[in-house]
């Protein structure tokens, strides 16, 4: 009874916090996606304004957006699992289909209570991956709800965390990497059990007394292209997600991240690339 009557409450405080916010455009999660697997471990509440995916010992959950989406600007506010989310990861990406995929990928990979999760970023481009970024977040991502989004056009793709730029993979198509611009992709998410390679290599396991582990979601909001997708402006908001290049300001925030938080970038590794580093590390 005590269980229930908690779940309740945080019911009620998740709704009240989620119409108290507005998001220009938000959508709802039962017009705007499916629930894919997990059984009654995914839920949509709230009039369809929130979202959580739950993981216990027997499953975990998912998943997928309604459309598929090819450039955008795709947001969505995630409040990841909090305590001890040791071996669990919440994925968060984009993806089309078929072995010569294309992929963007927010993965968050838990850890023992007090300390950080491990943002962990990805590409895929025609099946090939590789291209790993990981970061430390600046504040505690189970606390509150923060927004995690994508930018993708025919320039660049951003990856940015409270509209804070903290990656960013441009079009090197003129020295022969290959670039994500004809596939259109759905939204992902998925709540699992990666214990063997998650937290500290796999060499802390998950812990099931603390079952189940929950994660919730709100304020999604996708801006698509409704024509040509080459105009330009200066800011990343409304739908000046189309513009080619960063301006000063999100230069500045993106340097400051990648110096503060960023924990691997795989265009430095030398133990993995001894001889040469990906073109697109070099461009």
């Amino acid at each position: 009874m005590a269980s229930l009557c908690n779940e309740l409450l945080l019911v009620l405080a998740l709704t009240v916090m989620s119409s108290c916010i507005a998001v220009a455009n938000a959508g709802n999660f039962y017009q705007d996606f499916d629930l894919t697997w997990g059984e009654k471990r995914a839920k949509i509440f709230g009039g369809g304004q929130l979202l959580s995916l739950s993981l216990d010992r027997i499953s975990g959950s998912g998943f997928q957006s309604k459309k598929e989406y090819l450039f955008g600007r795709i947001d969505v506010q995630l409040k990841l699992v909090a305590g001890n989310s040791a071996g669990t990861v919440t994925a968060y990406y984009l993806s089309s289909q078929g072995p010569a995929h294309d992929e963007i990928d927010f993965e968050f990979l838990g850890n023992v209570s007090g300390e950080p999760y491990i943002l962990h970023t990805n590409l895929y481009v025609q099946g090939k991956g590789g291209r790993e970024q990981q970061f430390y977040l600046w504040f505690d991502p189970t606390r509150n709800f923060h927004t995690y989004s994508v930018i993708w056009n025919p320039q660049h793709i951003v990856f940015l965390v409270d509209n804070t730029p903290i990656r960013v993979f441009k079009n090197a198509e003129s020295v022969g990497v290959p670039f994500p611009k004809k596939q259109p992709m759905r939204i992902y998410s998925s709540l699992w059990n990666a214990d063997e390679w998650a937290t500290r290599g796999g060499l802390v396991k998950t812990d099931w007394s603390k079952a189940p582990f929950t994660a919730y979601y709100r304020n999604f909001n996708a801006q698509t292209c409704t024509g040509s997708c080459a105009s330009t402006s200066s800011r990343f908001s409304g739908g000046e997600w189309q513009r080619q290049e960063l301006d000063a300001y999100s230069r500045r925030r993106l340097r400051w991240v990648q110096k503060n938080f960023m924990i691997y970038n795989y265009c430095t590794d030398y133990k993995r690339f001894p001889q040469v580093f990906p073109a697109e590390c070099r461009h």
